[in-house]
C-alpha cells in the first residue's frame, strides 16, 4: 500500500513538473496550430516541426524568466504572457477571416481608422470566427484557475534561471541554423526565413509569432537577396519579337551608361544596370488607338466576373463582351487589400506586405502617374472615391499621380451610408469633367464592398427584390445585388456621355481591386456554377476596356493587374519606358507572365506552384529542365525591385528629379 501510494505520489510529482516546464511551449505550440488550421487547407509537416520548435523557445523564454520569482508573480508574469498571445492570434484569425490575410506592424498604425471605417466588418469577422477565440482562449483559462496547482511556491531565483534562459536561445539557434541549411526546393524555407517577406508563406511554414518577429525585423533592416545577374521572360523563352512589323521599342531616352557611371550608391547602381539590362516591350498595332481620347479609368471594389449577369447586371455584360475582351485576366490579392489593388493597378508595380506602398509613394516623384502625364497633355485629371479622403493615404498618393482628388467626406457631397453609392458618385461628378475638351477621370468604388448581406449592406438592401429571383445564398444574392450598383452607375456615366456628345471620343476602363473575399469559398462556387481552383483560378476575372466605337477583339494571352497600366499607356500613346514597369502591355509581343503574392506564377508554357513546389506544364509545352528556376529568378528579381523603386524613390533618380 506504502509503495503504491510512492509512485501515485512520483506520477503526480512528475505530471507537475512536465505541466511546470512545458505550459508555455505547450499553449504557444497550440495557438499557433489553431490559427494554422483555420487559415490554411494544408499545413505542411516541416512547417508544423518548425512551429513547434519556435513555440519551445519563446515558450521556455517566458517561462523560465516567470520562474525568477514566487508562485503569484510567476503565475501573473505566465497569464499575462499567455493572454497578450492569445490576443494576439484572435486577432490575426479575426483580420484573416474578413481579409484572408494577416495583419502587419504597419497596419497597426491604421488601426483608428479602420475600426472607424469597417467596424460592421470587424464585428462579422469576431462572430465568424468566435468558436475558435473560444477555443484559443482555454490555455489561459486553465492556467487562471489550476495554475497554482503545478506553479512552485517559489521559483528558482534569478542565478538559475538566467542559466536555464540558455537553454531557449541555443534552441533558437540551432532552430536558425537549421532553417538556413535548408535550401532544398525552388521556394526554400530559407529563402522565406531570411531573403523575403511573406506572410501567408511565413505563418504557415513559421508561425505567427515568428511571422510578426521578422515583420519587425524586416521593418528595422530590411530584406533583400543577391539574385546575380538575372534575365527576362524574353530571353529564355524566345519572345519579344516584333512579329512582321518592325515596331519600334517603348522606351525612354535614358541614358544608364551614365548613370551607372556616376553612381556612389550601389544599390542605385545595381538597379541601373538591371533595369538597363531588360528586353522593352515593343509598340504594336494597337500603339496609340486611342491617342487625343478621354479615359475614364474605374478599380471598382470587389468586382469580379461573378458580378456579371446578363439580367441584372446588363451594362456590365454588354461592356465586357465587347471592346477588348481578355479570356485570362487574373487579378492577384495583394497584401493590404484594396490599396495595394488600386497600387498595382495604376502603377503596374508589385507593392510590399511590409507596409502600405501607395501612401509611401505620396512624397516620390510618379512620372507613369497617369494624371501627371495626361496633364501634360492638357486633359483635366479628376480622381473620386465615394468613401473617405485619407483613409491608405490616398489623400497623398492620388495627388501625387496628379489627380485633384476628392471623397464623400472632402469635396464630395453624396449621401453617407454603408457602403455609399455608386451611382449617387457619378451624379455629383460627372457635371464636373464633362464639358472639358480633354479629361481623364479615375473612379475607387465603394458599392461592392463587403459585407454581403441585406441588413448591413445599403447596396444589397437597396436592389434586393431584384435578385429574389436568383437561386443562391442570401451572401451571394448580395453580392450580385450590390454590384447592381456599379452597373447603373455604369449605365448612367454611358447616358450622360451620350448626351453630351463625348461616348465616342472616350475609353472606359475598369477591374477589381481583389476579388470578392468577403464571400465563402462555396458561396463563390455557387456563382461559378462549379469548384473554383483557390490557387489560381478564384483570381481569374475581368479587364474591360471599353470604347462604343471599337470592334471587338479577343485576347487569350495570361495577364493580371500589373499589366494595365502599361497597356493603356501604349494604347492612348502615351511616352513611357516598358522596362521600368514591372508589368507589361499585354498587347505587346512580350511573354506572359502573371504573378501571385507568394510567387506562385503562371507563364505561356504552364503554371507554378509555390505551395507544392510543382510546375504544371501547358498541354504540348515543351520547356527547358531550368525553365521553372529561371522564371522563378526573373519573379524574386521582379519583387525585389519593384519594392526598391519605392524604397529608394528610383524615378528621380532616373529623370534627376531629387
Amino acid at each position: 500500500m506504502e509503495s503504491h501510494r510512492k509512485k501515485r505520489t512520483g506520477f503526480v510529482y512528475s505530471l507537475k513538473n512536465f505541466a511546470r516546464f512545458f505550459y508555455m511551449p505547450v499553449s504557444i505550440f497550440y495557438l499557433e496550430m489553431l490559427l494554422k488550421i483555420r487559415c490554411y487547407n494544408s499545413i505542411p509537416f516541416k512547417g508544423v516541426f518548425y512551429t513547434f520548435l519556435f513555440s519551445v523557445c519563446l515558450g521556455f523564454t517566458i517561462q523560465f524568466i516567470a520562474e525568477a520569482f514566487g508562485r503569484k508573480t510567476c503565475k501573473r508574469i505566465m497569464l499575462i504572457s499567455l493572454g497578450i498571445i492569445t490576443v494576439l492570434i484572435c486577432v490575426q484569425a479575426v483580420y484573416f477571416t474578413i481579409f484572408k490575410t494577416f495583419t502587419t506592424i504597419d497596419s497597426v498604425t491604421m488601426a483608428g481608422e479602420a475600426i472607424s471605417n469597417y467596424w460592421r466588418e470587424m464585428f462579422s469577422g469576431i462572430w465568424k470566427t468566435l468558436p475558435a477565440i473560444i477555443i484559443a482562449f482555454l490555455p489561459f483559462i486553465i492556467l487562471l484557475f489550476t495554475g497554482n496547482h503545478f506553479l512552485y511556491k517559489r521559483g528558482y531565483g534569478w542565478q538559475v534561471c538566467l542559466v536555464l534562459l540558455v537553454i531557449p536561445l541555443i534552441l533558437f539557434l540551432l532552430t536558425s541554423l537549421i532553417i538556413r541549411l535548408d535550401s532544398k526546393g525552388n521556394i526554400s524555407y530559407r529563402y522565406i526565413y531570411y531573403n523575403t517577406f511573406s506572410p501567408l508563406e511565413s505563418v504557415n511554414r513559421f508561425g505567427i509569432l515568428t511571422t510578426m518577429r521578422l515583420d519587425i525585423e524586416n521593418l528595422i533592416s530590411p530584406k533583400t537577396e543577391n539574385l546575380g545577374d538575372v534575365g527576362d521572360l524574353s530571353s529564355i523563352s524566345g519572345g519579344g519579337g516584333g512579329g512582321a512589323v518592325n515596331y519600334k521599342d517603348n522606351v525612354m531616352e535614358i541614358d544608364f551608361d551614365s548613370l551607372i557611371a556616376n553612381e556612389s550608391d550601389e544599390t542605385i547602381k545595381e538597379m541601373h544596370e538591371y533595369f538597363s539590362g531588360l528586353t522593352p516591350s515593343k509598340q504594336n498595332e494597337y500603339t496609340g488607338m486611342f491617342k487625343d481620347y478621354n479615359l475614364i479609368w474605374i478599380v471598382a471594389e470587389g468586382f469580379s466576373s461573378w458580378a456579371i449577369d446578363e439580367t441584372h447586371t446588363p451594362t456590365l455584360y454588354k461592356m465586357t463582351h465587347e471592346g477588348f475582351v481578355f479570356n485570362n485576366f487574373y487579378n492577384p490579392i495583394w497584401y493590404k487589400s484594396t490599396t495595394d489593388g488600386e497600387y498595382t493597378t495604376m502603377t503596374g508595380l508589385i507593392p510590399t506586405a511590409a507596409y502600405r506602398t501607395f501612401a509611401a509613394t505620396g512624397s516620390n516623384y510618379m512620372p507613369f502617374g497617369f494624371g501627371n502625364m495626361f496633364s501634360e497633355l492638357g486633359y483635366t485629371c479628376n480622381a473620386y472615391h465615394n468613401h473617405t479622403y485619407e483613409y491608405y493615404g490616398r489623400n497623398e498618393s492620388h495627388p501625387n499621380l496628379g489627380y485633384n482628388f476628392k471623397a464623400a467626406d472632402h469635396g464630395l457631397d453624396i449621401t453617407m451610408s454603408w457602403p455609399e453609392s455608386d451611382v449617387e458618385m457619378m451624379e455629383v461628378t460627372i457635371p464636373e469633367y464633362i464639358n472639358e475638351d480633354k479629361f481623364h477621370t479615375y473612379y475607387m468604388t465603394v458599392s461592392g464592398h463587403l459585407e454581403y448581406n441585406f441588413q448591413g449592406n445599403a447596396m444589397s438592401r437597396k436592389h434586393e427584390q431584384d435578385v429574389a429571383d436568383l437561386p443562391y445564398s442570401d451572401a451571394a444574392r448580395a453580392y450580385i445585388a450590390c454590384n447592381m450598383e456599379f452597373d447603373q452607375a455604369m449605365e448612367y456615366l454611358l447616358e450622360e456621355l451620350e448626351k453630351a456628345g463625348k461616348l465616342e471620343n472616350t475609353v472606359i476602363v475598369f477591374s477589381g481591386d481583389h476579388y470578392p473575399y468577403g464571400l465563402t469559398i462555396d458561396e463563390i462556387e455557387e456563382l461559378n456554377g462549379g469548384p473554383v481552383d483557390e490557387t489560381f483560378e478564384l483570381y481569374r476575372t475581368t479587364l474591360c476596356i471599353w470604347n462604343s466605337e471599337m470592334e471587338t477583339v479577343q485576347v487569350d494571352k495570361y495577364c493580371s493587374t500589373l499589366d494595365v497600366m502599361p497597356t493603356l499607356a501604349n494604347i492612348f500613346g502615351l511616352e513611357y519606358d516598358s522596362r521600368l514597369i514591372i508589368g507589361q502591355d499585354i498587347l505587346s509581343t512580350a511573354p506572359a507572365l502573371v504573378m501571385f503574392n507568394n510567387k506562385s506564377w503562371i507563364s505561356d508554357y504552364g503554371r507554378y506552384d509555390v505551395n507544392t513546389d510543382t510546375f504544371t506544364p501547358n498541354e504540348g509545352a515543351n520547356v527547358s529542365e531550368t525553365y521553372v528556376s529561371d522564371v522563378l529568378n526573373i519573379v524574386k528579381a521582379k519583387f525585389k525591385y519593384s519594392v526598391a523603386i519605392v524604397d529608394n524613390d528610383y524615378y528621380a533618380k532616373v529623370f534627376k528629379k531629387e
